[in-house]
């Protein structure tokens, strides 16, 4: 009787998988049989897989329900890159769904991979149940401010996750809001990137009403929002009171110097020591500097005219 993949016997399998890489292992040779699929899960590497990283692979909805399939009895992998495999909404879910009962997977990245609100929502539901998620990255998405505030519901009894990013994902003001009434409970989450999210000076008022009361975030990155002085003046309220923040991205924003000013004054008293601003034209010197802190501010030595973008990252000593 010839032999055929479904007789094979298991050493020639293992020779066999010891040729194939972790995407043709995982999303291609799954499903194919029952017996198949129990050689793969007893399989040396597949038992031994920490990492793994499947970046710009195309593998769409279908090949990541095999990979959700195929990794279900996996109790080793901590960390999944899937940025850029246009899973969509329905490769979402079923990421979400392998989530559920997941206790290994600590960082899942899902960048630039055509998710929506729906998506968003799958990714919501498993966050409220998984124990042991802690970097979650949608950056590049399409979540808009629906899908923000499934993810920020998501957050309002997860106990594990502590870095959010969220850049380019088009929240807006309303997304903003829903991003800072999930921030109002979460006692976990301690970096989130809302970086180019057209939150405007509205937004910016939310996520600074959530600075007041939130005791755990010291990462917060606000870059390209359009945000204004007005903004800028809510930003500077929500930091007097607070006492954990330490690094704030706000570069990229057209606070002009009225709005640097506002975020200047409370640099004195407040626990901030590194902020970033990317402006478009040269802040005077006398705004980041006082007595009592000694802020220092360094300028590049490529700064251009008015008019072009330039950075300036202050530091308190």
């Amino acid at each position: 009787m010839p032999l055929t993949i479904l007789t094979l016997p298991v050493e020639i399998v293992y020779r066999i998988l010891d040729h194939q890489n972790d995407l043709t292992m995982l999303c291609s040779m799954r499903n194919v049989c029952r017996r198949f699929d129990t050689i793969i899960d007893r399989y040396h590497r597949y038992q031994t897989l920490t990492i793994l990283d499947l970046y710009d692979n195309k593998i769409g909805h279908i090949r990541t329900q095999h990979l959700v399939d195929g990794l279900r009895n996996n109790m080793t992998l901590t960390e999944l890159d899937l940025a850029r495999n246009q899973i969509g909404d329905v490769g979402a879910q079923h990421m979400a769904d392998g989530l559920q009962n997941n206790t290994t997977l600590i960082a899942l990245r899902l960048r630039e991979n055509q998710i929506g609100d729906i998506g968003a929502q799958h990714i919501a539901n498993a966050l409220r149940n998984n124990t042991t998620l802690t970097t979650l990255d949608l950056d590049g998405n399409q979540i808009g401010a629906v899908g923000a505030q499934y993810i920020a519901d998501g957050l309002r009894n997860n106990t594990t996750l502590t870095r959010l990013d969220l850049y380019g994902n088009n929240i807006g003001a309303v997304g903003a809001q829903h991003m800072a009434d999930g921030l109002q409970n979460n006692t976990t989450l301690i970096a989130l990137r809302l970086r180019e999210n057209q939150i405007g000076d509205v937004g910016a008022q939310h996520i600074a009403n959530a600075l007041r009361n939130n005791t755990t975030l010291t990462i917060l990155n606000l870059e390209g929002n359009q945000i204004g002085a007005v903004g800028a003046q809510h930003i500077a309220d929500g930091l007097r009171n607070n006492t954990t923040l330490t690094t704030l991205d706000i570069g990229s924003n057209k606070m002009e110097v009225v709005g640097a000013q506002h975020i200047s004054d409370v640099l004195r008293t407040n626990t901030v020591i590194n902020i970033l601003f990317l402006t478009y034209f040269i802040y005077p010197s006398v705004l980041f500097h006082t007595d009592t802190y000694h802020i220092r501010s360094q300028r590049e030595s490529n700064w251009g005219c008015w008019g072009t973008a330039h950075s300036r990252c202050v530091t308190k000593q």
